[in-house]
């Protein structure tokens, strides 16, 4: 994946480091997400891990949660802070792995690990290094555990991303992080301002899509051990719509690695689960589309088997009764599906025409059959469901803040 929404890596880069540069330099600015001290407190940190954090770092704090509520860093561990920021997760690890572990704080801002470098000069057991997710600078297997803060979200190729942590690991290793998720995925073009990507939500996954890619990379025991409403926290009117139209909110995840990856076979069965897509098609706001399709295969793709399967040599009976059942049952569906999304973009247009579409389709199927009366029917409901669509489309670009 080497652009989303319209995006190039390279610009989600800059924008990502530009923002987190800012944080690093001057802490006190104006931001749309929480820093420091207090957003540390009010994440979960207990006072007793803040105390001893030096007042430079601690002030450049911006985490989304508290991954260290999944206990996965234990005495002795080598350790990789995934997207470390300032270090304060870093400084905290190294407590816990005590002298005879090491902590390694990866983060891709220049600024943010120039800062830890020379705030945290003299810790022994805490190596920084400047480094990207999707190409950690790690042999395979060296590390006993990760912990990870709020950096997933803004990573474009979360899978290659996910599959490092993987190979970094050793087998049975464990991993801790705090991640935004959403509830709908961003589905309009956001290329007209990258820095959207900094926001923390256009580049969140869907709850459930995040849990799947690290099962598909082979952790095992994956649990979420805490989830809240992050984007309160936020100081930016405009950041809490987005992240309410959206229903980000963070979770802290904790799981294990698995022995060996999973077989190409075993991925791709995990992709295809229809009830992955089904949950997709709905979380976009497409379920329309796809009750109107099917109930077009219903009526026009079994009209054509029917045509065909003589010319084979093939007799098929059919029940004309329960073929208008079947047709009238999709094309209602597709009704409410349509009608769900006015709810949603507040427009009653799609949901009349669909219901107009819907009606000229039911009489001809019951009342008296043309089939131009129901060519005209599927057209309305068709034109319908693009209408609800654009309009789903319009409402997250106002919600976004794009033309």
């Amino acid at each position: 994946m080497v652009a989303i929404l319209g995006y190039s890596s390279r610009q989600i880069s800059d924008a990502v480091q530009g923002m987190y540069s800012a944080v690093a330099d001057t802490p006190d600015s104006p931001f749309h997400f929480p820093v420091g001290g207090s957003a540390c407190r009010a994440l979960g940190y207990p006072e007793e891990q803040l105390v001893d954090l030096p007042p430079p770092l601690l002030a450049s704090f911006a985490g989304v949660g508290y991954p260290f509520r999944a206990r996965a860093i234990h005495y002795g561990d080598r350790v990789l802070d995934l997207g470390a920021g300032a270090g304060n997760d870093s400084l905290i690890a190294g407590r816990l792995v005590g002298p005879d572990g090491r902590v390694i704080a990866l983060d891709l801002t220049a600024a943010m690990t120039r800062k830890l470098k020379i705030t945290a000069a003299g810790t022994d057991n805490l190596s920084v290094v400047q480094g990207s997710a999707e190409r950690l600078p790690l042999p395979d297997a060296s590390v006993d555990s990760i912990t990870s803060n709020g950096a997933l979200n803004l990573v474009p190729d979360k899978r290659r991303a996910v599959a490092e942590m993987f190979r970094v690991l050793k087998p049975g290793g464990r991993l801790q992080l705090a991640d935004v998720v959403i509830h709908r995925p961003v589905s309009v073009d956001c290329h007209e301002d990258p820095r959207l990507w900094v926001e923390c939500v256009v580049g969140a996954t869907v709850r459930e899509e995040l849990l799947a890619l690290f099962a598909e990379a082979g952790f095992e025991e994956i649990e979420v051990v805490g989830s809240h409403d992050y984007f309160a926290l936020s100081p930016s009117a405009q950041t809490r719509e987005v992240a309410a139209s959206f229903g980000a909110h963070a979770i802290e995840v904790g799981m294990r690695r698995g022995e060996s990856a999973p077989s190409r076979l075993r991925q791709w069965a995990r992709r295809l689960d229809p009830r992955r897509w089904l949950l997709l098609l709905r979380r976009r706001g497409l379920l329309g589309i796809a009750a109107l399709c099917l109930a077009l295969l219903s009526c026009y793709g079994t009209l054509a088997l029917v045509g065909l399967l003589p010319l084979l040599g093939i007799g098929l009976a059919l029940d004309e009764g329960a073929w208008a059942l079947a047709i009238a049952a999709f094309v209602l569906l597709t009704l409410t599906m349509l009608a769900a999304g006015s709810r949603r973009h507040h427009a009653v247009g799609p949901t009349l025409l669909a219901t107009a579409g819907s009606a000229t389709i039911l009489y001809a199927l019951f009342v008296d059959y043309h089939a131009s009366v129901e060519l005209a029917g599927f057209v309305l409901l068709a034109a319908a469901a693009l209408w609800d669509l654009r309009q789903r489309r319009r409402q997250e670009a106002r919600v976004l803040g794009l033309s």
